[in-house]
Formats: C-alpha cells, structure tokens, sequence
C-alpha cells in the first residue's frame, strides 16, 4: 500500500510541476498588501498505523519583493530517523520561466540550533539560494517519513502577515484503524473559510483566495484572526512511547508515566541540598527560599533531546551541570520541592505575547514552555524557572491570562495563569524637575514598576551602570539629555517591583517668550505616534491593561511665577482613563498625571475612536504652562 501511495504521490507531483506560474496570473486582490504569494500549498498525510506516518509536501510561492524573500526559504526540518526523498527545487522567473533546478544533493545539513540551544537530535536541511531578481517563484517538493504519530499539524492559510494564498489544501488518508479527531475553529472575523470533504476514507479541507493580512498597528496575531482545522489521533506513538488521547485524563496520565516518572527521580546528592537551606516557616516561605536558591545556580540552555525533545533532563544532571531548559529547571524546580515535602505540579503552557489557550473539549499534543504551579491555602504560587532575574510568584506577560496542562498522574487540570489588572501593572514616577532660565533642566526622580511594566524593566537587572544609563536614556527619548545618572537600581524578587532613582539635566526643554518661560506640563511621557486608518478592515488589541501614575514637581526660578496653566482634565473612555490636575504652592507647581489602559480586542469600528483617545492624552501631556519674571 505504501508503494502505491508513493507511485500516486510522485504522479501528482508530476502533474503539479507540468504547471507555469507567471507572476502575472496573480490576482490583484491577492498582491495588495502582500510580500509573497502562496500559489499552491498541497499537504498530504498518509496515517498508516500508530507508529508510522508519512508526509508528502508540495508549495509553490511567489516573491514579489524582497521583504518576501523569507516566506520562500527552501528548507527541511527533521530528526533522527525520519525519511526523506523526492526533494525537488525549482526556481522560475517573474514569466514564469524555469531559471534554477535543484536536488537534495544541493542541501546543507545542520543542527537544527536555535538560539541558545545546547544540545538538540532536531537538525534542518537548507538550500542556499540568493535571489537575482523580483519577483521571482519557488516550487517546493519533498517526503518524509515519521514514527511519532503525536504531532499532527494544524491547517491554517498561512502563519504571518504580509502573505496571500491562491490555493491550500490538506488530505488526510488514514489507514491505521485508529480513530482520527478533528475540530473546525472558523475565523471569528469571518475573513476567510475552509472547505471540508470526504471521499472513501480521504479527508480533505481546503482554503482559496485568502488575501493578506496587513502589518497593522495593534493587530491581534493572525492565529486569532484566521481559520484552522486541528487533528488528533487517538492512539498516537512518540519515540517508542504508545499513548491515548481520547480525553485529557488519558492524555495527562500517559504524560506524567511515559514523559514525567522516569525522570522524577531525587538523589542523596539533592536530599542533602535541600536539607542544606534548612527550610523554616510557612509553605510560601520555603517554596521563595528554594525558588530563589534554584535560581542563584542555574541558567537556561535549551536541550532538545529525550522523547521528541519532550523528556526533561534527570535532576541531578541539572544540579551538576548547573544548566537547563524550561523543562529541565521546571523538574528540578519540582524535584527540590518534592524533597522538602511540597507538592507541585509540571504545567505546560503556550507561551506568546498574546495569549493562546488549550481547547479544554479538543485534547492533542501541544505547548511551547513549560512552568511549575505550587498549590496552596493562600492560592496557587506560580514558577518561572527559565530566568535568573524573574521575580518569586511572578510570570510575565508572555505567560498570564492563559491556561496551562496541568500534568497529574491521574490526567490533566486545565488551569488558568493569573491576569494581571490595571492596577497590578503600574509604573510610579515621581520627578523634582527644576526650571532653568536658560531653558534646560535638573530632574530627580523616583521610579518604580509593577506586573507587566516590571517585565519591561527586568532587562535593566543584567545590565553595567554604563549600560543602564544608555538603557534608560534610550526609553526616555523625549527629553534631550546632557547627562543622565541611573542609581540604586533594585529587582526586588520578593514582591516583583523594579525600582530606581534618577538623577539627569536635559537641554531646550522650555522655551522663551520674552519675560516669560513656557514648558510642558508633563516632562517624561510616551510619546507614540498614533495615526487613524480610514478604512481599518480588522480589529484591535490592547494586549496589556496598566496604569501610570505621574507626580511631577516643578520648581521655579527664583523671582518667577506661574503666570497661566492649562484647565483639569479628565478623560474617560472604553479603552481607559486619563487625568491630569495642577497645584500651585509658592515657588513650586505639582502636576498629577494619571492613565489606565483596559487590555482588550477591540472591534475595526471603534479603532480610530481610540486612536482619538490617545492623541489626546499626549496632546494633553504637553500642553504648555507659562511662567513670568515677577
């Protein structure tokens, strides 16, 4: 049967590559806003039993510029094991003309390392091919073959911005007997459809005519926006390890006994290290203490290796070596709790900076991090373990307001990841700004940040002094300094707060008129452009709810006083709240400034409401006091 699937398969490649794509024959809706074009994109999977699967893959992409060239790399993932054959390259020009044939021959072969990868079995085959000219076509061709039945793909158009698709489809032959799972998610803007047949045994969805999704300002990414079908099969194999998935209690329990348990395993080595710190006080007590000494001795470096790249490293290898991945920190994390009689549990999680949960009704193989949750009586305590700097019960924004697997040796619990409010995420700013005749400024101030906002200035806790205070002058690019002084910077990982004091003189920020000086209102803001879209044809998302609050006091030069100051204000909307109220007292002037955010996607109608909103508020931020020689 194999034969012949494989006969029929290069038949239809055949027939695929009799095929001419000219440039020319894209329709222009589907040009407009797009640096490349899918023409064809046609996946076949044959499911021949539980432990083998086989692939056959065929793409046609045209690249209309060079900001395209990335959507037609010619590459090939893989690991040990899987087969490869039938690779076929052709490249063609704007007409259409074939310029450029190539075989697997032609491919370099690498470890398949990201970033910070250490070990890994992934390796990746590449074509090195260097475009002439635009636009140009590649027709992509290959087979592989796998054992591990775990990983079926999704379905979608495309995965990012900026590409267009004439014609996709996938068909799904399954030979196994084993029962396959599917599931529809349709787009929940309605921006493009799939098609689903059945013919003998053969399941095929398809896409036609998607046009691009735009670069917009605030677009939610295109996962939330387009269709995708998922699949699953019931019984499925990875590396040798057989499994169910008919629900997530069968799936958890294959989890913790075929991924987790043979690896859960302490030593004396360990014992002793736990018994070393010598634990005291309330659970939350000894989870910080061990969290905190787990940090101070470990980094992250990303393995790929064990069960699929799955299977955490062994503890006392992590405690060794001093180094891991998210899954090989996360079970030592748990081992040196299990130690200490503190019950936790491995959570696999989709991590991103916009949020993406599990289907609790549609169990499959997923997940691209791993963290570890501690229950207890005060609550559930959250465990970052990847990072040196992260706060204790802190997760940042790539990880909150989402579920989690959590892994049980009796199944799974779905669970959810904290949401940080408004309120929780908050930047604290309090400035000593004195005003100077010849229009510069001395400033000291405080700053302080929570939730998101510490995430976003966890980064300066790595940094020299010199690099802190480049760091920081490169953030606040609304202020011309002379000379900056970042001092008493603290990470406080007890209570997720990062703090500094600020000490600077900037140039030209006021400006004269005649006796009198004038300066904004509001010294140190954002100062995003914000642009409205006549014809916006998706929604927006504030992915993050915070809040700022500003205490500026302003002094004056002497024999000066306040001559005008803007009104109050307070502005409320949807999207947020913004007020800005002034003090005078002598000499002095103390300026309040405060503004919330509500995270949320936001319909297309209401996008230039918002827009609105925001130019305001920094229309409002640099409205103008006028001081004057008494």
């Amino acid at each position: 049967m194999i034969k012949i699937l494989c006969t029929v398969a290069l038949s239809t490649a055949s027939l695929y590559y009799a095929q001419s794509f000219p440039a020319s024959a894209i329709p222009e809706n589907l040009k407009k806003n797009a640096d490349a074009v899918i023409r064809k994109d046609f996946t076949t999977i044959q499911i021949n039993k539980i432990d083998d699967i086989k692939y056959q893959y065929y793409k046609v992409t045209t690249v209309l510029n060079k900001d395209g060239d990335s959507n037609a790399q010619v590459f090939i993932p893989y690991e040990k094991g899987n087969s490869i054959s039938d690779v076929k390259v052709n490249i063609y020009d704007e007409a259409g003309k074939k310029i450029k044939s190539f075989s697997k021959s032609d491919f370099n072969d690498f470890a398949n390392n990201n970033q910070g990868t250490f070990y890994s079995d992934n390796r990746v085959m590449v074509l090195p091919y260097m475009p002439t000219q635009y636009p140009y076509s590649v027709e992509f061709s290959y087979q592989i073959g796998d054992e591990n039945t775990v990983f079926l793909p999704d379905f979608t158009p495309f995965r990012s911005t900026k590409v267009s698709l004439e014609e996709a489809q996938m068909k799904i032959i399954n030979k196994s007997g084993i029962d396959l799972k599917t599931k529809i998610y349709p787009s929940a803007y309605n921006y493009t459809s799939v098609t689903e047949s059945e013919n003998a045994g053969e399941k095929t969805y398809a896409y036609k005519n998607v046009p691009a999704v735009d670069d917009v300002f605030l677009l939610p990414q295109p996962v939330k926006i387009l269709p995708k079908v998922s699949f699953a099969l019931t019984k499925f194999n990875l590396e040798g390890k057989q499994g169910s998935i008919n629900n997530w209690g069968d799936f958890g329990s294959w989890y913790y006994n075929s991924i987790l348990q043979p690896v859960s395993l302490s030593t004396p080595a360990i014992k002793a290290e736990v018994m070393s710190l010598d634990l005291k006080g309330t659970t939350e007590e000894k989870v910080k203490k061990l969290y905190q000494h787990m940090q101070a001795k470990t980094r992250y470096i990303f393995v790929a290796l064990g069960i699929g790249g799955w299977q955490p490293m062994l503890p006392d290898e992590v405690q060794k070596k001093g180094y891991g991945d998210c899954k090989g920190l996360t079970n030592y994390m748990k081992t040196l709790l299990d130690e200490a009689g503190i019950p936790s549990y491995y959570s696999v999680i989709n991590s991103g900076s916009s949020p993406v949960s599990f289907d609790k009704d549609f169990p499959k193989m997923g997940g691209n991090h791993v963290i570890l949750m501690v229950p207890t009586e005060k609550g559930n305590i959250w465990l970052e373990n990847t990072s040196q700097q992260m706060a204790f019960n802190h997760l940042s924004y790539s990880t909150t307001a989402r579920n989690v697997l959590s892994i049980r040796k009796d199944g799974i619990e779905l669970i959810e990841t904290p949401d940080y409010t408004a309120e929780q995420s908050k930047e604290k700013q309090q400035l000593t700004i004195k005003i100077n005749e010849d229009n510069s400024i001395l400033g000291e101030g405080n700053f302080s940040y929570t939730g998101i906002q510490y995430d976003n200035n966890l980064v300066l806790a790595s940094l020299s002094s010199k690099e802190r205070n480049e760091a920081v002058k490169s953030m606040i690019d609304v202020l011309h300094f002379e000379k900056i002084d970042v001092k008493n910077f603290l990470n406080d990982r007890d209570n997720a707060i990062a703090k500094y004091d600020l000490n600077f003189k900037a140039n030209n920020y006021s400006k004269n008129a005649g006796s009198s000086i004038i300066f904004r209102a509001v010294p140190i803001y954002s100062n995003n452009v914000y642009k409205n879209e006549e014809n916006r044809e998706l929604p927006f998302e504030l992915r993050q709810s915070f809040e700022d609050e500003y205490e500026v006091s302003f002094i004056l030069p002497q024999q000066y006083k306040v001559e005008e100051l803007p009104e109050n204000v307070i502005l409320n909307s949807e999207f947020g709240t913004y007020k800005l109220s002034f003090v005078k007292n002598g000499e002095s002037l103390k300026v309040n400034r405060s503004m919330r955010i509500n995270k949320g996607i936001y319909p297309k109608e209401k996008y230039n409401d918002y827009i609105n909103f925001r130019k305001k508020t920094i229309n409002i931020d640099n409205s103008k006091i006028l001081i004057s020689k008494i």
